[in-house]
Order: C-alpha cells, then sequence, then structure tokens
C-alpha cells in the first residue's frame, strides 16, 4: 500500500526546501529530493508517523507520541553531513 502524501506532507516539505514523492525504496514511505536530486528515503511503511496518529486517534494522542519520538532520536545525526540534509532531520521535521 502506498503512503497518502497529504497538503501537510508536501507543505512541511516546501518549508525545508524538499519535495517528496512515494518511495521506490521497499520498506520506506517517502523518497525526499532537493533539485531532482534525491537526498533520502524516509518514515518505516507500516509504521505510524504524527500524521497518520493524528487521523486515527486525534491530535492529542498525535501530539504525546510526537514528544515521545523527539525524545528517542534527540540525540541523531545532525540536520546536515557532508552538506546534505540527513534522512534523520527529514524524516523528524516533515513525518513528525
Amino acid at each position: 500500500m502506498t503512503y497518502q502524501i497529504t497538503n501537510v506532507i508536501k507543505a512541511r516539505a516546501k518549508a525545508i526546501g524538499v519535495t517528496v514523492k512515494s518511495s521506490s525504496k521497499a520498506g520506506k514511505k517517502l523518497d525526499v529530493y532537493k533539485d531532482n536530486i534525491k537526498l533520502a528515503s524516509i518514515g518505516q511503511a507500516g509504521a505510524m508517523d504524527f500524521h497518520l496518529w493524528k487521523q486515527a486517534k486525534g491530535k492529542a494522542y498525535a501530539d504525546e507520541r510526537r514528544r515521545l519520538y523527539h525524545l528517542r532520536h534527540k540525540g541523531e545525526a545532525p540536520k546536515t553531513k557532508n552538506g546534505k540534509l540527513t534522512a534523520s532531520f527529514l524524516a523528524k521535521t516533515i513525518l513528525w
């Protein structure tokens, strides 16, 4: 099943200067591009993210899941590495 790319997802991607498409990589939700160059595949297919939690259980529940996600991932890779945005940063910004 393909991940549903909503206008909110597109807007969050656009805010950081990238675009998203359904992932061509098995097991991933989205491919992220900047200037038509693929930067990363993000999001585990089948796993929930903020947008899916919000749709399924409401904003309050989704906000708590977001808070916990940010706690789990606070020590991950920096925003950029070798001049490129990291997959961790992209997932955190677009999906959470």
